[in-house]
């Protein structure tokens, strides 16, 4: 099996230990050679500031190629515009472009009256400024505000068509749910890689309640396979479940994989290890 390329998500810290969580996950998983690692970005631009700090230090002090979640949400497009900014004067050149969630409080997402009003105008914006890699969301499921699949493989379109130059799924059961979503996407001309969200099951009762949230089934294999393990058996299961999803789709052809961390570094590794993903020798903490 050819060992794939890897890349990882952190989201930022907001107390103490948090960031002390952050650091260690990050010393764990660099050496690694990830692609990239990228930040998340808070419901309305809660995070913005936190973001931003992360995003500068991981890039100083590890030295990794850092992706800053970049959203629509509660924010100017002047504003918008300025992080981006920001974010390149600091050596940063490449955003993940969101249209983001809708603030706490609200229902649906609504655009700021002086902002963008979805991920393909932000996208188009960065795009201009020439000096952005630009990746973007796609949703093998359909997205809560979706019509269905269709809808969003011609919305990913535009997302590409806009500048984006590849794309991070958000997460997934079974590699037939990836492999449909990549074979529309193929059909409707989308030419930029689609990478799969891979997120290891840290906890089943979070993970199911997470897939409630974003619209990803939760299949009865999974639901009966956990029942079973009970908390006794859980983490060898999930390792077992996140290396084997892993390995049909590097079977099936995908070289790159995208894992969503909630910075905790254990499982991430032994996922990688499981698929020969082996620390770089050369690897060293910038100072």
């Amino acid at each position: 099996m050819t060992t794939p390329a890897i890349s990882f998500e952190f989201f930022p810290p907001r107390t103490l230990e948090q960031s002390f969580r952050l650091w260690e996950t990050a010393r764990a998983l660099a050496p690694l050679g990830p692609d990239f690692v990228s930040v998340t970005y808070g419901a309305g631009g809660t995070t913005r500031q936190l973001t931003h700090e992360a995003v500068t230090a991981l890039a100083g002090h590890y030295g990794l190629n850092v992706a800053a979640h970049l959203t629509c949400v509660d924010a100017t497009r002047e504003e918008t515009l300025q992080i981006v900014a920001d974010y390149a004067a600091a050596g940063v050149h490449e955003i993940v472009a969101l249209r983001g969630d809708a603030p706490q409080g609200q229902d649906r997402f609504t655009a700021h009256p002086e902002g963008f009003a979805s991920s393909v105008a932000l996208i188009e914006a960065i795009a201009a400024r020439g000096d952005m890699t630009i990746r973007c969301g796609a949703y093998p499921e359909p997205h809560p505000d979706s019509a269905d699949t269709a809808a969003d493989v011609a919305w990913l379109k535009r997302k590409v068509d806009a500048g984006a130059s590849s794309a991070i799924t958000q997460f997934f059961f079974d590699a037939d749910t990836f492999f449909r979503f990549r074979d529309a996407c193929a059909a409707a001309g989308v030419a930029a890689p689609i990478i799969p969200g891979i997120l290891p099951i840290q906890s089943w009762a979070g993970t199911r309640r997470f897939a409630e949230r974003c619209g990803t089934s939760v299949p009865q294999w999974a639901e009966e396979a956990f029942a079973a393990a009970g908390p006794e058996g859980e983490a060898a299961l999930a390792l077992d479940v996140c290396v084997k999803l892993c390995e049909s789709l590097v079977e099936g052809g995908v070289d790159k994989l995208h894992f969503y961390t909630l910075n905790k570094p254990d499982l991430v590794q032994k996922v990688c290890a499981g698929l020969g993903v082996a620390p770089k020798a050369e690897f060293s903490r910038v100072a």
